[in-house]
């Protein structure tokens, strides 16, 4: 909580004990944000938290509530208040955290910066300066800041500083965090003024207005043409910091606005990217997954709250075949959880069809009681692969090329064996440390594609697979509601990740592994379609969809 103690307030007083940010203002970029929270085990808001990768926090070392921050991927979380002060006060922060990377500090809190930006500070800045401005003319007076070398993790403990110097001026208190290196969250509590002074000094609330400027975070809406201009500027920059490579594609009811691509689809033979290029998609392949599903629900020959082992007779584990519906694989509730680790590298070769994952993971029973929550499951996808075979008597690839791909146009997206040699397909390149040479992922790749991710497709194949979805040529109408609601406290669908709100509502999916990355995103009201590939590590594609989805049109 912020206490009142030790000085006057002339305003209304601060206090996270009522549960709320009354008062406070907040900007970012990237998923999560900053919270009042009472439990640190727990995640303050699953919407913009990821219970995978939670990092448990504290109990609140003061009161009852605290602040700290939600996270569920690299991104920037600011909140600010402005305060007047007038007198001579030490001011009083309580801070930790916890991490599992490296701290950095490059002078910027953008996250999406080309270098490693891993930090936390609390400033006190001018309320005129752009909010999310480090330098030194900006900042008054630092309170908290990491620092490379620091520990990933502090237990909550009091800092305190002289803000004496700042009297007579009206400041703006700013906690900040940015990461793009692996999971962090941090936490404040009892920020407090103490005065070293006379009985007169006072601490004045005053009314926070919204930021006027910023230097890399957006507070503003583009139009159109600045937007794209915008998302043009962004890939040339990426690109000369080795950190992009791939193709982008804005289309808006069907119109294609931007269609580019950058950097090289084989660095060894220089040969160029372009937006006919094929790249590996990940885990995008589970929008597929999810309407070869529905189709077959919409034909009556499946049903989404059957178990599995309605179709899957003799499938090993009793407790996933009788429990385990098709509504839990296609919405990542049923527990069966994931492919990766020691047993996929020890047969990552040898897995070549459903049936094969089935034989190696069938036994396993579930993590929790289906339907009780979310957990992102991969091997939930293969299972439903094995579903549609065992409904169709066919293989899942000639389904969806079938079903899905026909329909929709998408003439270059395919899952193949990775033996086979495909026209246009770009060389995937990964990191094997940040900032450290891009290396084939070859040694990485599965033996080929499956109903979990794996495929390949263009920027114009998602582009037109987006518009056959938002148009209802794929599903019926009853489908489609049900696949973009969130089906648990986690804002996912079915096969569809579910953001914003309002005009900016939209659906869609990314795909990642090492040496690919890709990202979809459908705005079914403004009737934007925005679709990025890399052949890169994440977030490279990832990151250009969401820089240019914070800056287009809302109207």
């Amino acid at each position: 909580a912020i206490a009142n103690d030790h000085f006057v307030f002339t305003g209304s007083a601060i206090d996270f004990e009522d549960g709320d940010l009354a008062g406070w203002r907040s900007i970012g970029a990237g998923p999560g944000g900053w919270f009042v929270y009472s439990d640190g085990s727990t995640a303050p808001d699953p919407s913009f938290s990821d219970p995978g990768s939670l990092l448990e926090m504290p109990a609140p070392p003061e009161g009852t509530h605290a602040l700290v921050t939600g996270m569920n991927g690299p991104g920037t979380r600011i909140l600010y208040r402005d305060l007047r002060i007038d007198g001579r006060f030490n001011l009083h922060v309580n801070v930790f955290y916890r991490g599992g990377a490296p701290f950095s500090s490059p002078e910027t809190l953008a996250h999406d910066a080309t270098e490693a930006n891993q930090q936390f500070r609390v400033d006190l800045i001018k309320p005129t300066s752009p909010i999310d401005s480090v330098a030194g003319a900006d900042v008054l007076l630092s309170v908290f800041r990491t620092s490379s070398g620091d520990p990933t993790s502090r237990e909550p403990a009091d800092v305190v500083v002289d803000a004496s110097s700042l009297s007579g001026q009206t400041v703006r208190l700013r906690l900040a965090e940015a990461d793009n290196q692996g999971p962090f969250r941090v936490g404040v509590d009892n920020v407090w003024f103490e005065s070293t002074g006379s009985a007169v000094d006072t601490i004045e609330i005053v009314e926070t207005p919204e930021a006027s400027t910023a230097l890399e975070l957006v507070l503003h809406r583009m139009t159109d043409s600045d937007a794209l201009a915008a998302l043009i500027a962004r890939a040339d920059t990426r690109l000369a910091a080795d950190e992009f490579s791939g193709a982008a594609l804005v289309a808006r009811d069907g119109e294609v606005l931007l269609e580019r691509a950058w950097g090289l689809a084989d660095r060894a033979a220089g040969t160029p990217n372009t937006t006919a290029t094929k790249f590996r998609i990940g885990s995008m392949n589970k929008m597929f997954t999810s309407v070869a599903t529905l189709q077959l629900v919409d034909a009556r020959k499946l049903a989404l709250d059957e178990p599995i082992g309605t179709y899957l007779h003799d499938y090993p584990n009793e407790a996933i075949r009788s429990k385990v519906t098709i509504r839990h694989l296609l919405s990542h509730t049923g527990g069966t959880g994931d492919i990766f680790g020691p047993q996929f590298e020890a047969n990552r070769l040898e897995l070549r069809d459903h049936a094969d994952y089935v034989d190696l993971y069938g036994s396993r029973g579930p993590l929790f009681e289906p339907g009780s929550r979310f957990e992102y499951s991969n091997y939930g996808f293969v299972l439903l692969g094995a579903v549609i075979e065992a409904v169709t008597g066919r293989s899942y690839y000639d389904v969806v090329r079938d079903s899905v791909f026909g329909p929709a146009g998408m003439t270059a997206t395919d899952s193949v064996p990775e033996s086979e040699r495909v026209p246009d397909r770009s060389a995937g390149y990964t990191r094997q440390s940040p900032g450290g040479r891009w290396m084939p992922n070859t040694d990485t790749l599965p033996w080929r594609g499956t109903s979990a991710g794996g495929g390949y497709s263009t920027v114009g194949d998602l582009m037109r697979f987006g518009e056959a979805l938002r148009s209802g040529m794929l599903i019926s109408a009853a489908s489609m509601a049900e696949a973009t609601r969130p089906q648990s406290a986690e804002p996912y669908g079915f096969g569809l990740d579910i953001r914003g709100e309002g005009a900016l509502r939209n659906y869609g999916h990314g795909g990642g592994a090492p040496g690919m990355n890709g990202e979809l995103r459908i705005f079914p009201e403004l009737g934007y379609v925005v679709v990025s590939l890399s052949n890169l590590d994440p977030p490279a594609a990832s990151n250009l969809v969401e820089y240019y989805t914070a800056r287009m049109p809302d109207a």
